[in-house]
């Protein structure tokens, strides 16, 4: 996600009798068969990603102007998780959490997080938060810090934010971009941040993309961390055109090696695959949301 202060400073579905009479081995299915049936089903249960999401911001639009309507038909998609941002009426949207839970519920999906602004009003937040059936609140934009040493003073807020959020029953996660992944001193800003936060207060959640148009690769760098990383931004870039950041395009459009990524992210502690689109190339965005969510039904298989 871009800035969202930045963004919203700047305004704000659904989904008989004769059997008696017969040996029982005639009337049920053998263990063996029982078997092979079970494991059948496992292998396709096994063979799809069962659970992803979408970051509201990618219909940041379609939220604004009505979020129960937008959010219903993200669900039809086959959405069951829900990222959601300050989009100028709260994370819940000007609803109260019991209402806000209530809805996600009735849809079959769960709001896993929210993007916040976890520096101010955090005890507050973190309530209705909780109340609405959330996991995390994440901090999704600090912007460039100016040295590595503001940097390890912002790992150390991160840190204070996490104690502060566990004493609520939630968890923290830091988004990144592509800045703290541009070397400063010769040292990769988001390492100052692995290594100077608790890993039972901060997790972080992983923008593939940011960190893909960095230059780096998203699964070399997970490896360097592995569990530190519980969540993920899925978001395509196509071929860099001279266009700097505005390379997003539809999931399996771009060049970044989604099929492989996804696998490889699992065995590293993902828990959360979460769509974000921000750019609309012959498409628009709820188009783009059904899109994406048809690509994550059908591309995966572990």
């Amino acid at each position: 996600m871009r800035n969202p202060r930045r963004n919203f400073i700047k305004i704000g579905t659904m989904f008989g009798v004769g059997s008696a009479f017969m040996p029982l081995q005639f009337c049920s299915p053998s263990k063996k068969e029982e078997q092979q049936s079970l494991s059948k089903s496992s292998e396709e249960r096994k063979s799809k990603l069962q659970s992803f999401g979408i970051q509201l911001y990618s219909v940041k639009d379609e939220m604004a102007k009505d979020p129960k309507a937008t959010m219903t038909a993200l669900a039809g998609f086959g959405y069951n998780q829900f990222e959601g941002f300050d989009g100028g009426k709260g994370v819940l949207w000007g609803m109260k959490p019991a209402e806000f839970k209530a809805l996600n519920t009735d849809l079959g999906v769960r709001m896993v997080a929210s993007h916040a602004n976890v520096f101010e009003n955090l005890d507050s937040q973190a309530v209705d938060a909780k109340e609405a059936g959330l996991d995390y609140l994440i901090c999704p934009w600090i912007g460039p810090q100016k040295s590595i040493d503001e940097y390890k003073m912002m790992a150390e807020k991160f840190n204070q934010v996490g104690e502060t959020l566990k004493s609520h029953g939630l968890k923290f996660a830091y988004h990144n971009h592509d800045y703290t992944f541009v070397t400063l001193d010769a040292i990769i800003p988001q390492d100052i941040l692995m290594e100077n936060t608790d890993p039972a207060l901060v997790d972080f959640e992983m923008d593939m993309y940011w960190v893909y148009v960095a230059g780096v690769d998203p699964s070399d760098y997970m490896s360097k961390y592995p569990g530190r990383f519980k969540l993920c931004h899925l978001k395509d870039a196509e071929e860099d055109k001279g266009n700097g950041e505005e390379r997003g395009v539809l999931l399996g459009n771009g060049e970044i090696p989604f099929s492989d990524l996804v696998k490889k992210s699992k065995d590293l502690g993902m828990e959360y695959f979460i769509v974000e689109q921000e750019r609309f190339v012959g498409t628009n965005p709820m188009e783009a949301a059904e899109k994406n969510a048809i690509y994550l039904k059908n591309t995966f298989e572990f």
